[in-house]
């Protein structure tokens, strides 16, 4: 079954709920300019209360490998996710396995993804406004030409409406969701969250 990522965690409440529903990892989002934004010690105290198996997501945007290393010891990061113009050099500093962001906007996006050697993509919609958890689609053709390149997680847009079909259609490794569950930025609706894993998991992306 395709994994399931809830992003922008901000308290305990909200990772319990998805860790219950079923999610396979939980985003803590490390951007100072996101209003999902949480301190690492905050962070590190959720993910101390999570089941084992739920992975921990450290969302940054063009931080600096010192401030990175020192938010991976303080906030208790297994997986680092590149959000913003990182360097290819830059993703492979890290022991930890990376998820590099990349915003779609048209087909030259894509191509974007050949400079980075990198354990997984996530495809994001390119705003102008924002770097990520606007709530938008993209062209999900894109998605599917993307596939070539490594393995991808879809963002962008997803909802408990539509991710049923976009599992369907584009079969992806992931799918990360932040707006789509939320009742206000930073704040989860649990009904929404175990609608969209319920929605997500129902098909085999194998088959």
């Amino acid at each position: 079954m395709v994994k399931v990522k809830i992003c922008g965690i901000t308290n305990l409440e909200d990772a319990q709920a998805a860790a219950e529903a079923g999610a396979d990892a939980l985003g803590f989002v490390f951007y100072p300019d996101s209003p999902r934004f949480i301190d690492p010690g905050k962070a590190r105290a959720i993910i101390a209360k999570l089941p084992v198996f739920i992975t921990s997501v450290g969302v940054f945007v063009d931080e600096s490998e010192d401030l990175i290393r020192r938010i991976i010891r303080e906030g208790g990061i297994q997986i680092l996710q590149f959000h913003g113009s990182e360097s290819p050099v830059l993703c492979t500093r890290f022991r930890e396995k990376v998820i590099k962001a990349i915003r779609i906007k048209d087909e030259e996006s894509i191509s974007e993804m050949q400079m980075y050697d990198v354990d997984t993509f996530l495809l994001d919609t390119y705003l102008d406004c924002a770097k990520g958890g606007t709530g938008k689609t993209f062209n999900w053709k894109y998605a599917e030409m993307a596939k070539k390149n490594g393995r991808i997680i879809l963002s962008g847009g997803l909802n408990p409406s539509n991710i049923g079909n976009a599992v369907r259609k584009l079969k992806p490794y992931g799918v990360d969701v932040s707006s789509g569950v939320e009742i206000s930025p930073g704040k989860k609706d649990h009904v929404k969250i175990r609608e969209f894993v319920r929605e997500a998991k129902k098909y085999d992306v194998a088959k």
